[in-house]
């Protein structure tokens, strides 16, 4: 443990009996300003997270939370994803704004959507449909149009576009299926469709349909089919000699059921000294 830390975690994560409370402690503390506080954007979205109506919301930062841990070699613990990647937080901020926009309270959900942007460097327009399972890699120079849609277990990198091609108005922006993979940079204008298992390279730039299971790559992107039998060197086969990957905790779906009870720093891999000395005091988590 590093002692420096202490306060801070247990700010964000000790002090907090669900992992609920713990992410609108968070989010709220980042997206704070002088007029609007960061007491009343904790309520805010610890009521979005809880309510049994918006049940989507919870398992979509779940879900993300999982989707970051699997695929992101850089993360090595669930707390890393939870506390300091800005990807993360930035779709958890959307999914508040986008319910928020779907009720009709459109300036409410345009403040937390420029709020995101000041504070993680994405610009998702609140009205975008995004799925679960969502990894955004980085994240910096995100930009997603109103009318885009974004499949489940999608990961995107950083300085993405997902923009329109200068029509006025209407429906104008990507619609991307599941899981995509969009490489750093790349530019999908207009109102065509990635389909699902696809890749976008880096740099690219697509103005027309990518069908599913295929490659885009170039500016203007041409599509190539994914052949799943061939490395990306053929004449060079795997290395045999590789040490495998260290194993991860295991998924979040065997660690989340309603009426379990755990403490949230444990779960994230954070412990107390009075926790780590008589072990975790169980308290029962919202359903």
């Amino acid at each position: 443990a590093e002692p420096m830390l202490a306060g801070f975690l247990y700010s964000t994560v000790l002090a907090h009996r669900t992992i609920d409370e713990s992410l609108a402690f968070i989010l709220a503390n980042k997206l704070h300003c002088k007029v609007l506080p960061a007491k009343l954007l904790t309520q805010l979205f610890h009521e979005c997270f809880t309510s049994e109506e918006l049940r989507e919301i919870r398992a979509g930062f779940l879900a993300d939370l999982q989707a970051t841990y699997e695929r992101d070699p850089a993360c090595k613990k669930y707390s890393q994803c939870f506390l300091y990647f800005k990807g993360f937080h930035a779709i958890q901020t959307h999914r508040v704004a986008h319910h928020f926009w779907m009720q009709g309270r459109h300036a409410l959900a345009v403040m937390l959507q420029s709020r995101s942007s000041e504070a993680f460097d994405t610009d998702i327009h609140p009205a975008a449909k995004i799925g679960k399972g969502i990894m955004l890699d980085h994240a910096t120079g995100l930009v997603v149009g109103e009318t885009s849609v974004v499949g489940d277990g999608c990961s995107i990198l950083h300085s993405v576009t997902l923009g329109g091609s200068g029509k006025t108005g209407g429906d104008r922006h990507p619609k991307i299926g599941r899981d995509v993979v969009i490489g750093a940079g790349a530019l999908i204008l207009g109102n065509v469709r990635v389909g699902d298992g696809s890749k976008v390279g880096a740099g690219s730039v697509v103005v027309k349909e990518v069908p599913p299971m295929h490659v885009a790559v170039g500016v203007p992107a041409k599509n190539m089919p994914i052949n799943k039998n061939r490395h990306i060197h053929p004449e060079a086969p795997p290395n045999k000699s590789a040490p495998p990957p260290p194993p991860k905790a295991p998924p979040l779906a065997s660690q989340w059921t309603p009426g379990l009870t755990f403490k949230v720093g444990s779960w994230l891999g954070i412990r107390s000294a009075e926790e780590q000395r008589s072990g975790p005091k169980p308290v029962k988590a919202l359903p």
